[in-house]
């Protein structure tokens, strides 16, 4: 089969996306290792259009949407806000987008509008076209071999989704095609994907060579690259929780899922930093107000967007 240019599946391009921008992003959100309030702003507030839309608010309604949001971050109703606290809104902030993201896909793949998104509705959204590959039939070229191969794990991926059977995804059904992460039956799917690309020997485990693929250090090299040392600090210090050499598949699933819960854990930690006034690691709504700037330029209002979202701000969430 023929295919000329094509794009790459939804999750390679993701990944790629991810490889490319994170070192950038990083770089530019924390220059000189100072944290920048106004990129948070300027990159995540969103396009021109909602940086009006935050402007058009009167300070007196940003004070009083502010003060609802932290009403709801604040679980045990103390009046303070703990690193658990902000970490678990943040979280659910993070899930929130994600689905009403979810949701906005679901309507443009759902070609003729029947409240389902059937295979060949993924595809054309996806390709302009339908494709079909034969499942246990290589092709010689390797970059089409390799695209065959990711739109085959897609497709399974979306077989698993489909629950009921029926010739499309639900909603619901979609949501967990796009997000399996987030969605319990699909867990072991993720797990069992991630084994079978990464466990090379069968064993059900994998070890820190089969983490580190196809690298073999160079014999003329007195020592690995500098990524090469990063990646197995993360094996070993972030994932192989036990120390015992090889990730099992709990472990395997922090490593091929994104840890939306350590990004939160650090944000929230970023904000009592730069907040705590009185350094007892918890924030009142004094101290927030008193840097309303910041906290608006961070995570837990999700730079701001949260502001001009009633599922946040109003009175029942």
């Amino acid at each position: 089969m023929q295919l000329g240019p094509r794009p790459a599946t939804l999750g390679l391009l993701l990944l790629c996306a991810a490889a490319a921008g994170a070192g950038e992003a990083e770089e530019l959100h924390y220059q000189q290792g100072e944290h920048r309030a106004d990129y948070d702003r300027e990159a995540l507030l969103g396009g021109q259009e909602e940086v009006d839309e935050y402007v058009k608010l009167s300070p007196e309604e940003q004070h009083k949407r502010l003060k609802s949001i932290i009403k709801k971050i604040d679980l045990d109703s103390d009046g303070f806000l703990t690193e658990s606290e902000l970490s678990s809104w943040i979280q659910m902030s993070f899930k929130h987008y994600a689905m009403q993201e979810a949701k906005q896909q679901f309507i443009e793949y759902d070609k003729n509008s029947d409240g389902s998104v059937s295979w060949d509705e993924y595809n054309i959204q996806m390709y302009d076209r339908v494709i079909d590959f034969v499942e246990n039939t290589a092709l010689d070229d390797a970059e089409e071999e390799s695209f065959r191969q990711l739109h085959l794990k897609d497709k399974k991926r979306f077989e698993k989704a489909n629950q009921d059977s029926g010739p499309g995804l639900n909603l619901e059904e979609f949501i967990a095609f796009e997000h399996p992460e987030e969605v319990d039956y699909m867990t072991e799917f993720v797990i069992q994907e991630a084994l079978e690309e990464h466990d090379k020997d069968g064993d059900g485990f994998v070890s820190l060579e089969e983490f580190l693929g196809d690298y073999r250090r160079d014999p003329t090299a007195s020592e690995d690259p500098e990524w090469i040392l990063v990646e197995k600090d993360r094996f070993m210090n972030d994932y192989d929780r036990d120390a015992d050499g090889r990730l099992d598949p709990q472990e395997l699933l922090s490593w091929v899922v994104p840890n939306n819960q350590g990004i939160a854990q650090e944000e929230a930690r970023h904000l009592i930093d730069e907040m705590d006034l009185n350094s007892d690691r918890k924030l009142s709504e004094e101290e927030i107000l008193e840097n309303q700037d910041l906290f608006l330029t961070s995570e837990a209002t999700d730079y701001g967007r949260q502001l001009h979202d009633e599922y946040f701000y109003h009175d029942e969430l």
